[in-house]
């Protein structure tokens, strides 16, 4: 996959943590990996200049993207364990050496230690791993040492040492991390019980432990040692929290199928999840056209999920569904939760099965399908026909500018090659030369900056430039252009945002292409690129507090509260008409009540 294809579905990767897969075009998975942000992480191989060959190597057989989502960093982590175990792909071995990855320890020894380590020998000791996160992995054995005592020291533990008194208990017996079995303090029977319970913790198997702790707690508590009793009440609440942290590993559901639906009057979209022993070990969204009328939608979950589970072998005694089906077989039990773990893994199918739709939406929208080569250049030569333009354009140029809330003036470029974005060309600009609020001098400057610099730079210019607006957008683009000499050299077009009419220098009537030409859907994809860029430009922004609106006027009122503000309610106009109430609902009673006195002495 080049950058050119891969810059055809970016826009419809999330941002969202989550785990991705690679295919090539023999359909053969080749890597398995895990982001915080899809969109990003992915991005990243594509985008970023590479030094490493093996992933050199790898990008340029990446032929195929599919990524589920998550709800967590965490989950995501868990995942991409829990596949990789399970296909290891090969790209996987050779792009992360098994070697350098952390594992942790179970020594073979009396009295076995627990630690963190990179090198894995053939000693008989138990390695558990490797694991894809060394945070992670240093998490586990954290949340191991506050709660499961055991020795971290190097003594030789023998029964003959130990008899003869050759230890002395140290610190770590006295902070309460170790019971002392250096001098007979702890029987091996009662460390080994306890190092039963760091195995099941690795595994997942935390509700045993807690069982455990449970009853031990009850013997303490019995015994009026409720100061004891309190320690291990706290070591349980610590691996409840752990416990809680995954969607993805839950080792009470053992084999599950997890199948939900989403349907319209033409397509039903499934998505497929299947756990094994607690883990998802499987994941993917089906796109099903509706051929026959009237089909009930429970009847076409029904068929999908049958053949899903026959093609990947499933071995589930319990499928949890969005809706009530009838099963392939008897021995099944069907589950529509409404609370609890269960439900949580139905709202995560349903979320992947969202993000399919709308990316398939998106992609027949604003024709991000993949087209070949030549049905790209038949959209530029129909283009270049509807605009008469000299030469074929396959380089396009759109400008837009914009304010926040009234303030801050900002500017955004997209370039297109080939009726493909070209993402490392699209720039932002900061107005630099203008007064207050003026939308016509903005684009004089922004336009006569970006063509004096790649005039300066000697590079190609574009053969088509669209400004975003009208009439008055157009004519102050075009004072830049005549300034540089470029009048000759390229066609500037304006793109009215409402009627989506197009004009031209001079010209008193705009043409208006036919709604559904290809030409016309290229334009309208290159005007949304240019706004959600620009967007993106002023979130951003807006999060490092560098735009100011009336609202951070207001005595009392900071940037936090004024940006919980607009998000809920969008703009400062539509904030003034709101009751103290309404207010009250999105940034409490206290700050409500300063923003409504404050905008109620302007009414």
């Amino acid at each position: 996959m080049t950058k050119e294809e891969f810059n055809i579905i970016v826009s419809s990767i999330p941002h969202q943590p989550g785990v991705y897969k690679y295919y090539d075009a023999q359909k053969e998975l080749l890597y398995i990996g895990k982001a915080k942000d899809l969109r990003k992480r992915i991005s990243s191989y594509f985008y970023r200049s590479v030094d490493n060959r093996k992933t050199l190597i790898l990008v340029a057989q990446i032929e195929h993207i599919e990524y589920t989502v998550t709800d967590s960093e965490h989950d995501a982590f868990l995942l991409e364990s829990s596949l990789i175990k399970q296909y290891q792909p090969r790209y996987n071995i050779d792009l992360k050496d098994d070697k350098s990855f952390p594992y942790i320890v179970i020594k073979k020894e009396r009295f076995p230690r627990v630690f963190f380590t990179r090198t894995v020998l053939r000693d008989g000791s138990e390695y558990i791993g490797p694991f894809t996160s060394v945070f992670a992995a240093r998490e586990l054995l954290d949340l191991i040492k506050e709660n499961i005592p055991l020795r971290n020291c190097t003594l030789l533990l023998s029964e003959q040492n130990i008899n003869l008194g050759k230890f002395k208990v140290c610190l770590e017996y006295h902070l309460g991390n170790c019971k002392g079995p250096c001098e007979t303090f702890q029987t091996e029977e009662d460390y080994n019980e306890k190092l039963q319970y760091i195995r099941h913790i690795l595994k997942g198997n935390i509700g045993v432990v807690l069982k455990g702790l449970k009853t031990e707690m009850s013997v303490l508590a019995a015994n009026l040692e409720y100061e004891k009793a309190e320690i291990i009440k706290q070591k349980m609440l610590s691996l409840q929290q752990y416990q809680q942290k995954s969607t993805v590993v839950n080792p009470k559901l053992n084999n599950i199928d997890v199948v939900s639906l989403l349907s319209d009057e033409k397509e039903a979209y499934v998505n497929f999840m299947m756990l094994q022993n607690g883990t998802i070990i499987y994941a993917n969204t089906s796109k099903i056209e509706k051929k026959i009328e009237d089909e009930d939608d429970a009847d076409i979950l029904a068929l999908a999920y049958a053949h899903l589970r026959e093609k990947f072998n499933s071995i589930a005694t319990e499928v949890i569904a969005s809706t009530k089906i009838d099963l392939p077989n008897e021995q099944l039990i069907l589950r529509l939760p409404k609370l609890g773990d269960k439900k949580k893994l139905l709202e995560m199918s349903l979320k992947n099965a969202h993000i399919f739709k709308d990316e398939l939406k998106r992609k027949n929208t604003l024709m991000l399908e993949a087209a070949s080569d030549e049905t790209n250049k038949q959209t530029l030569k129909e283009l270049q026909a509807v605009l008469h333009l000299p030469a074929l354009p396959i380089h396009i140029e759109c400008f837009d500018n914009s304010n926040f809330q009234g303030s801050y003036p900002v500017a955004a470029m997209v370039c297109f090659r080939n009726g493909i974005s070209s993402n490392q060309e699209y720039r932002h600009f900061k107005i630099k030369t203008v007064e207050g609020i003026d939308d016509f001098a903005s684009m004089t400057e922004i336009v006569y900056r970006r063509y004096k610099r790649l005039l300066d730079e000697e590079k190609t210019l574009p053969q088509l430039v669209i400004i975003d607006g009208g009439k008055g957008q157009l004519a102050a683009a075009l004072k830049s252009i005549h300034q540089l000499g470029l009048g000759n050299r390229m066609t500037v077009v304006g793109l009215a945002k409402k009627e989506e009419s197009i004009f031209f220098p001079g010209d008193k009537t705009p043409l208006q292409l036919s709604y559904d030409s290809a030409a016309h859907l290229l334009l309208r994809r290159i005007r949304d690129e240019v706004h959600r860029f620009g967007i993106t430009f002023h979130r951003q922004l807006r999060s490092k507090g560098t735009i100011k609106n009336e609202l951070e006027e207001i005595p009392g009122i900071g940037d936090k509260t004024a940006t919980d503000l607009l998000t809920e309610f969008k703009s400062v106009k539509k904030i003034k008409t709101l009751t103290e109430r309404e207010l009250a609902r999105a940034i409490g009673a206290s700050k409500a009540r300063i923003v409504w006195s404050y905008f109620s002495e302007e009414r």
